[in-house]
């Protein structure tokens, strides 16, 4: 049974060996199946867009959806966040704030596109009940101020299950109800069961299956450079308590 084990072991290791180095092929940030349906250009040929990524906590971005915004950078899109919260659950709230600057500062974000929010209705905590309506008023405020056209946010299940991503979630499904005009497109990141999450390079071909097949515009985006989401979480130095 030993060699049996043995033989499993070193297959796993090649496919993992494989899987990464499919990723590590592509040239840049990619996007499967490549399509011109996800972020299309705009009326009058405007390619770049002005994307709104809304997360909850200081960290979302980095440990979330850094290849999101690696990719957008990548095709030129003009990138703003806006933070629900200051993550203060541990009274941190104030140097949270503050490495998500600089979490920012190496995705290449400038700060004054960038808000982190300290509103006393929404406040970090699993047991906090964030009000859907105000996250869907907050939201379009900076719609408008920063002309937004595309919103990226999380998904109904929140990719870790924490209830404030969650309302971030419908509070956005809020705001498209409200938004009659229907001129902002919305895209949301897929929660994925425990297995994918962990397994790695490897769910790169079980996603490039997903994303070509689904009826539902669902797309992989690749990234190339593991090692820039790396250093954009390592700006929250807080966070790294395990």
């Amino acid at each position: 049974m030993a060699w049996l084990f043995a033989l499993s072991a070193a297959g796993a290791v090649l496919l993992w060996a494989i899987s990464l180095g499919r990723i590590l092929s592509f040239t840049s940030p990619s996007c499967l199946p490549p399509s011109p349906g996800f972020l299309a250009p705009l009326r009058g040929d405007r390619r770049s867009r002005n994307v709104l990524l809304v997360v909850a906590h200081p960290d979302d971005e980095s440990m979330f959806f850094a290849p999101t915004i690696l990719f957008l950078k990548s095709k030129g899109h003009n990138i703003h966040i806006l933070c629900m919260s200051q993550g203060n659950a541990d009274g941190l709230g104030i140097t949270r704030k503050e490495e998500l600057y600089h979490a920012c500062d190496t995705l290449k974000i400038p700060r004054e596109q960038v808000e982190v929010l300290d509103h006393p209705k929404l406040q970090d905590g699993f047991h906090e009940k964030w009000d859907h309506g105000l996250l869907a008023e907050l939201t379009m405020e900076h719609v408008q101020l920063w002309a937004i056209d595309t919103i990226m946010t999380f998904d109904s299940y929140g990719v870790s299950g924490h209830p404030n991503h969650q309302d971030v979630h419908h509070g956005i499904r809020k705001l498209l109800q409200l938004n009659g005009q229907g001129n902002i497109e919305v895209w949301q990141l897929a929660s994925l069961n425990i297995l994918r999450k962990y397994i790695g390079p490897v769910d790169i071909w079980l996603s490039s299956l997903i994303s070509s097949s689904s009826k539902q515009a669902i797309y992989t985006l690749v990234n190339n450079s593991p090692s820039k989401s790396y250093e954009a979480m390592a700006a929250h130095r807080s966070q790294w308590v395990w």
